[in-house]
């Protein structure tokens, strides 16, 4: 080597280091996003509320109601047919959609078909499935009221514009649907601990002026479906049997009125 090359400064690699760094960062936000969507999934699928195995048996030995279970949802059917409303349900927040098959039962006997969906990650936010997702279901049905219990309910607000009605059970609106001209009916608990009659009366303004609301008394969050307490809910007072009666005969007018 020359003196002249000896003293020549070796001059530093600025590209090559600077998309080094971009890799390394580009590299570090992939890792997080995918941890991210990991620790995501593995939280749904733990602490899902299960269906309680007594009222599930129960519909399904029902000779008065036709079940189909597909990917999509849960469809329950008047035997006799003849149905000529339908209720898509969603469910709450990691709560098995089988839970709500008994409540929901009698106003299938009195002539609502119900498809219950199955929310993908047990979260209806996460579902960004149309309504036509549900209601393709029972394709015989022209009349949809749309609903849903807690979160669901949330959700099922955002669809509502592609429905004949609303109806909320245990939860409220976050999207505004006061000018939308909907028939709405919002079913509330007084035991219930987490919709509780604060929260829904503060989101009462995103409902119609002409929303029907109804309050049962003695009902819990949890008193909805059947899949034991839920954390934070208060103690219902009511029997399940009691509560199913109740939800028949809301659920039941409401679908005549609008039918």
């Amino acid at each position: 080597m020359s003196e002249a090359e000896a003293a020549e400064p070796v001059t530093p690699q600025p590209r090559r280091r600077g998309r080094r760094i971009v890799w390394w960062i580009l590299g570090s936000i992939g890792a997080v996003i995918v941890l991210v969507v990991v620790g995501v999934v593995i939280w749904s699928q733990v602490g899902v509320y299960q269906a309680e195995p007594g009222p599930l048996a129960d519909v399904r030995e029902n000779s008065a109601i036709a079940i189909t279970d597909t990917s999509a949802g849960i469809v329950l059917e008047p035997a006799n047919g003849g149905s000529d409303i339908g209720l898509v349900y969603i469910p709450g927040a990691k709560v098995d959609p089988w839970a709500y098959a008994s409540k929901l039962s009698g106003a299938v006997e009195a002539g609502v078909t119900v498809v219950i969906t199955k929310p993908w990650l047990n979260l209806a936010f996460f579902d960004l499935r149309p309504l036509s997702a549900f209601t393709d279901l029972s394709p015989g049905i022209d009349t949809w009221i749309v609903g849903g219990h807690s979160l669901g309910g949330v959700r099922a607000c955002q669809l509502a514009a592609d429905a004949d009605a609303l109806a909320l059970f245990a939860s409220y609106c976050a999207s505004d649907l006061s000018e939308s001209g909907l028939p709405v009916i919002s079913i509330a608990g007084t035991e219930d601990g987490l919709s509780t009659a604060e929260k829904i009366a503060d989101a009462r303004p995103m409902l119609p002026e002409d929303a029907e609301m109804d309050v049962i008394d003695g009902a819990a969050h949890s008193s909805f479906g059947d899949y034991g307490a839920q954390d934070g809910d208060g103690i219902p007072t009511i029997s399940d049997e009691q509560m199913g009666e109740t939800l028949t005969e809301l659920i039941g007018a409401f679908a005549a009125r609008i039918g």
